[in-house]
């Protein structure tokens, strides 16, 4: 915010003095190319500051203040280059520089063709002169003057030019940004709904097995009361479950489609059938468990399946053919998931735009756990995720800043 403001003053301030110092300039420049005086030098000084004053309109007036700085330099080099450089860089219409052009030949040719006391008296020289040092006149005078006008006029096209691509590059770099944060936000929209769907389907087998055991408890039931009991648990548990089953089926359904069927979701127990078929498709993946296995919740293990579901996709993706290591910690109070690869024998198969990692953190976050993926220092790539091994209330955890897609192709890119 504080650089764009500097910017901003600075802009405004050059602005507002350019044309001045400018004219300065052209007035300093002009005057090193008058040898023979004749004509007091405050009318010369005079009528120089007005050249400059003309300058100050040039935004409201270009065609007007190039022609008119063009006739009061007629003999001077540096007003027809500077004239010449503004019409380049105002005048955007071609018609506009065609007029122009027009105007500085029917300025320059009779002011060399017809040498009269007009040219002298408004520019101080006995002599039309280019700074040179010697009289020029015919064709190489005139091809001079027009030579600067060249020169003049396609500096200002190239300048104007380039500041259009710089201002066209600033602002695709801008969209390209806002369309990147959408698109981010999206991949996180998509994981809380895959999330919600998943814990759904635990809610309810959960509620399907309460309803179980208090059908069970019914028909076994050791007097009335408890009879009458486990038919209401049993019964508020059926409505549960229906109501389950009728938000399961409209977070399944695609758009436009019927409801996907409910199957249960993936755990650590999944692990190695996920192994082997990453085996089976050609990767060299191996598997390590640390500490002693228990039981979890039942979102922990199926973000942890998840977790490495999408690193061996990254490495079929990007680092085909590279050794895979699968490491699942067992700590006290969390469970680590730690997949990582070596650097990649063939090229990357693709590329992606890195939403794969973006859904990972956000369902990492929403568990409280922390994350980060990253290059490894031997060229490979690792994810690392903890996760509390007791559901957390809170999302106090911390994700990682994105790593770019030149650091995923190094070794097991986003998908």
């Amino acid at each position: 915010m504080v650089g764009e403001r500097v910017q901003r003053w600075v802009a405004r301030a050059y602005d507002r003095s350019a044309p001045w110092l400018l004219g300065a300039g052209v007035c300093v420049l002009s005057l090193s190319t008058v040898r023979d005086w004749n004509a007091p030098l405050v009318l010369a000084l005079t009528a120089l500051t007005g050249v400059a004053a003309w300058m100050a309109r040039r935004r409201r007036w270009p065609l007007f203040v190039t022609t008119a700085a063009g006739v009061a330099l007629i003999g001077l080099w540096p007003g027809l280059l500077v004239s010449a450089y503004y019409a380049g860089t105002t005048l955007r219409r071609r018609r506009e520089l065609a007029v122009f052009m027009v105007g500085c030949l029917a300025l320059i040719i009779p002011a060399y063709t017809f040498y009269t006391d007009l040219g002298v008296r408004m520019t101080g020289c006995r002599q039309p002169c280019l700074g040179t040092g010697a009289q020029l006149d015919g064709l190489a005078n005139k091809g001079s003057a027009l030579l600067f006008v060249g020169l003049g006029l396609v500096l200002g096209l190239w300048v104007r030019a380039r500041r259009e691509v710089l201002a066209g590059l600033r602002e695709r770099a801008e969209r390209l940004e806002r369309e990147q944060a959408a698109r981010a936000e999206q991949a996180r929209g998509q994981e809380r709904a895959r999330i919600a769907r998943e814990m759904h389907d635990v809610v309810a087998h959960r509620v399907s097995l309460m309803v179980l055991h208090a059908g069970a408890l019914e028909v076994n039931a050791p007097d009335e009361r408890t009879a009458r009991a486990a038919e209401l648990i049993r019964g508020t548990g059926r409505e549960a479950l229906e109501n389950l089953r009728e938000v399961l089926g409209v977070l399944r359904a695609p758009a436009g489609g019927s409801p996907a069927p409910l199957s249960p979701q993936p755990g650590l127990d999944d692990l190695d059938q996920l192994l082997e078929q990453s085996r089976a498709a050609g990767a060299e993946v191996s598997r390590r468990d640390e500490g002693a296995p228990r039981e979890l919740p039942a979102m922990a293990g199926t973000t942890a399946y998840r977790i490495v579901q999408e690193a061996l996709t990254n490495v079929h993706k990007h680092a085909p053919g590279a050794t895979v290591e699968v490491v699942v910690g067992y700590r006290e109070d969390a469970l680590t998931v730690r997949v990582r690869n070596e650097d990649a024998p063939r090229p990357a198969a693709g590329h992606s735009g890195g939403f794969g990692l973006v859904g990972l953190r956000e369902r990492v976050h929403l568990l409280g756990g922390d994350f980060r993926a990253g290059p490894t220092a031997r060229g490979g790539f690792e994810v690392f995720a903890r996760l509390p091994a007791r559901p957390s209330h809170t999302h106090a955890g911390t994700v990682a800043t994105d790593t770019t897609d030149a650091e995923h192709d190094r070794g097991a890119a986003t998908t």
